[in-house]
């Protein structure tokens, strides 16, 4: 686990401080402030001081509560964060960067950061009506379900429609090097050649607070970029995609063709989740077999409870192959997003998806601090050894390390 750094504390009361003020430091601003982000020619003058004047603000309330930041820090968040707002690639990809990194230190600074990005998009959805300007998409399968080669047509697609699209791909880590698995960056080709997207893979590193914590600040940093569509891509069924599910607007279940009895091998809690069903690869002789797919997921749905009153999931049939059944994909993703928008539901699912992933951090925190509790590590040895030869049960050892903890924090 990593180590906490012991200004951690007073650094978490400074940002809670520093949170807590920001409205009211916005407020005076918010009429002259123009978004620059939607504009179709933006002067680079007229940037540049659009993005001094959002950052003297944001810096003048951050700086009175954390004194930490030396200089050459002060200086890397500014050039971080105006190249973010600039839509510079090299600046977001170095951001997310910063975010991902298990450094006490620099994981203070990318709060810093994330705290300017966020009062950045507060402004924009505030100039949009209090709606979101970004469209978060979660894809999930087994895999060979073609997640991939199903990004990449849909990318190409939104691209040439004038959408900026950032793909983040929650890939397994290596047991031996903690990199990426599965490597979709090499596998997206022509989208990875794509200006107007921005591909990034994002190890798991073994736990599955990292994938919440990292890939919830990447979406983040994104819309801060000005991706209008980010779509969070995981491989497998399994808890993962329970966590990608609670921080996207719409979550997408690719399922391929001829795979034997797909009810039996996907999990239930899975297809629950699932507001789209897409059976991918139906083209060719796998188009009978995707036809008799997509009928036993429809009838599967029918049987399941809803879980909004705005949208009733339905099953498709695509072909990244052939390009067929693209466009109509791509046209339920917006009925849902114009239906859940209309109804309130979107933003109700944003705030309520900030608090799951508020607890799921504060579960990690509290992990992390009992496991380096000196009373904690002194007793637990002694206490795994005796577990282990069978002398005490698991449940006993895990309360008396509890009891160790909880009357030494006291």
């Amino acid at each position: 686990m990593p180590h906490i750094s012991p200004t951690m504390g007073r650094f978490g009361l400074s940002l809670l401080r520093h949170i807590s003020a920001l409205p009211s430091s916005f407020s005076a601003h918010r009429a002259t402030r123009t978004c620059c982000l939607h504009q179709p020619r933006v002067s680079i003058g007229s940037l540049s001081s659009h993005s001094c004047q959002l950052r003297r603000t944001v810096s003048t309330a951050v700086s009175h509560h954390i004194q930490e930041l030396s200089g050459p820090e002060q200086r890397l968040l500014d050039k971080l964060y105006d190249g973010l707002i600039g839509g510079q690639r090299a600046s977001l990809a170095e951001s997310i960067t910063l975010v991902e990194t298990q450094h006490p230190r620099k994981k203070e600074l990318a709060q810093v950061l994330l705290q300017r990005v966020l009062a950045y998009r507060r402004q924009q959805e505030s100039r949009n009506g209090g709606k979101p300007v970004a469209f978060r998409v979660g894809l999930s399968g087994p895999p060979g379900a073609g997640k991939s080669s199903f990004i990449e047509v849909v990318g190409k697609m939104l691209t040439g429609r004038g959408h900026k699209l950032a793909v983040l791909a929650v890939d397994p880590s290596s047991c031996t090097t903690g990199g990426s698995l599965m490597g979709d960056k090499t596998r997206m080709t022509e989208l990875s050649r794509d200006m107007n997207a921005f591909i990034r893979p994002s190890p798991t590193s073994g736990t599955l607070g990292g994938v919440t914590r990292t890939t919830n600040e990447a979406i983040v940093l994104c819309e801060g970029a000005g991706y209008d569509i980010v779509l969070v891509e995981t491989v497998g069924v399994g808890q993962s995609e329970f966590a990608v599910a609670d921080m996207v607007d719409m979550f997408v279940l690719l399922i391929p063709p001829a795979g034997g009895d797909e009810l039996q091998g996907i999990k239930r809690g899975i297809i629950e989740r699932a507001d789209l069903v897409v059976v991918t690869k139906s083209d060719g002789d796998l188009v009978v077999p995707a036809r008799r797919i997509q009928a036993e997921y429809t009838s599967a749905l029918k049987l399941l409870r809803k879980k909004s009153k705005s949208w009733n999931p339905k099953v498709v049939r695509a072909s990244s192959h052939t390009s067929e059944g693209i466009p109509e994909v791509w046209a339920k993703m917006e009925s849902y997003r114009d239906a859940m928008l209309a109804s309130g539901e979107l933003q109700g699912r944003r705030r309520a998806q900030q608090k799951v992933w508020m607890w799921s951090l504060i579960q990690e925190s509290v992990l992390c601090h009992f496991q380096n509790h000196p009373s904690v590590g002194e007793a637990l040895p002694r206490l795994e050894e005796r577990v282990t030869r069978g002398v005490i049960s698991p449940g006993l050892a895990a309360d008396l390390l509890l009891k160790a903890f909880s009357s030494s924090s006291s």
